[in-house]
């Protein structure tokens, strides 16, 4: 979470910012030509097509700025309603057993009802937080953090799910590419990062410089957001109908497609180890670079995170369908083992800051390209009509994991936050072995139809 007030004695250098922002543009100015980006940009017929990926990004964008729009202040808002570091800790595990608990079953009523009306629960929980904080104040701050922890549920899995199961309809009837489904999951990734720093920046407008007076205006903000959010989607979106005719149906498609398929079980493993890493890396990337007393600019390194993240992005149509192309096993595999050394070291001793954040910065780079290829394995191994049920369930092990840890941290400090790295880099090279057996199923696989 980037807390935006903290004593400046060490800060990135501003030369970082300019090398992620200008590497970002060159990786983007020359994607490969085969990718089909450029529909994004420009003019290029069919304008329909166009129209839909401009809307979605920018509905998606919106959405980004209003979930990260939370997390700008981190601690800061929480001791602002006089909670302790005790109570700060449970509310996170009231958060993740919201998510554990409700948020894993989500996906399949997105699936059910349409992903067009979660996405509009999504929006309107943000606005029932926005009003509690603002009406009501300090009483409900624990039934703020479920609503919250709810909707970064339905984010996670909602607005994927709605966009394919929309791209699909458009590239149906355009006769488009398919691979441009491919440029919009790293888009996505790129987007929200975007929309996250951007959350940075409009929060810290909003305060004005004195955030302990204009705190309240944050959440004026974001109730403005919400409904603007509502009001777009209600007028500028239609959905279908449902693809799933009844539960029992859906109930039949889900045991077939996910329960009964082992390539999905390995899928999803990969999945809930990398969303544990994530959890972990956010919760704890503060405390470990101002541990022993250091003190540095939290709310400047923030920003850089984010910005690694939209670099490794760009890197996906390099390796999708550039000169560098690898099969989506294979490159995950690499990247999955990555991440792990990196947390690894992290775990093993606090290092020098810069150390510290070259690492974290390198971990965030490596989500930006994880996330847009297990989109495209989601997109390759799960039928759209079961594909947020999947993804919701598949979360559900991460967010045990990260409850039984909060839990344990609630009992006397019991596990300290170089153990719980060490176990997300653990689970990172877990989902490296899962990637290694799917990309070997894969390649027997290709041989049985190449003899055949």
């Amino acid at each position: 979470m980037g807390v935006v007030i903290e004593s400046e004695f060490w800060e990135p250098n501003k030369a970082l910012y300019i090398f992620l922002f200008i590497s970002s543009f060159f990786s983007i100015f020359y994607l490969p030509s085969k990718t089909a980006v450029a529909n994004v940009f420009d003019h290029a017929p069919p304008p329909s097509f166009t129209r839909f990926q401009r809307s979605f990004l920018l509905l998606f964008s919106l959405s980004s700025v209003l979930e990260g729009l939370w997390g700008v202040f981190g601690e800061f808002e929480l001791s602002y309603y006089g909670l302790s570091k005790d109570q700060m800790l449970k509310l996170l595990c009231i958060g993740y057993a919201a998510s554990l608990f409700v948020g894993s079953f989500l996906g399949m009523l997105s699936d059910l009802i349409g992903h067009k009306k979660l996405c509009l629960l999504f929006y309107m929980l943000h606005l029932l937080v926005s009003i509690l904080k603002r009406v009501i104040g300090i009483p409900t701050i624990w039934l703020a953090g479920i609503f919250l922890s709810l909707a970064s549920s339905i984010f996670s899995f909602s607005f994927e799910t709605w966009m394919v199961v929309e791209h699909e309809k458009v590239v149906l009837k355009l006769g488009q590419r398919q691979d441009s489904l491919n440029d919009m999951f790293w888009l996505m990734t790129f987007f929200e990062s975007a929309s996250f720093i951007g959350s940075q920046v409009f929060g810290n407008y909003l305060i004005d410089g004195n955030v302990n007076k204009n705190i309240t205006s944050v959440w004026n903000g974001a109730v403005v957001l919400a409904i603007v959010a509502i009001i777009y989607v209600t007028r500028g979106w239609k959905e279908g109908p449902r693809i799933a005719a009844d539960f029992k149906d859906y109930r039949i498609s889900f045991h077939k497609h996910v329960i009964s398929d082992k390539r999905v079980w390995l899928l999803s493993c990969s999945q809930a180890c990398i969303h544990f890493s994530i959890a972990a890396f956010w919760i704890l990337w503060g405390p470990t670079i101002v541990a022993d007393g250091r003190e540095v600019s939290l709310g400047l390194i923030y920003p850089c995170f984010l910005g690694s993240k939209m670099l490794g992005s760009t890197a996906f149509p390099w390796l999708c369908d550039g000169p560098l192309a690898l099969r989506a096993e294979e490159c995950l595999l690499y990247v999955f083992i990555i991440m792990g050394i990196s947390l690894s070291v992290v775990a093993y001793d606090y290092q020098e800051i810069g150390v510290l954040v070259t690492l974290f910065c390198l971990f965030q780079a490596c989500i930006g390209v994880v996330l847009p290829f297990l989109a495209k394995l989601r997109t390759m191994y799960v039928p759209n009509e079961v594909r947020g049920g999947m993804i919701s369930l598949s979360l559900m092990p991460a967010n045990a994991a990260v409850l039984f840890v909060l839990v344990l941290r609630s009992y006397d400090w019991y596990i300290g936050n170089s153990a719980i790295i060490a176990i997300a880099a653990l689970g990172l090279f877990s989902a490296a072995g899962c990637m290694y057996i799917l990309r070997n199923w894969g390649k027997q696989l290709h041989r049985s139809k190449h003899d055949l």
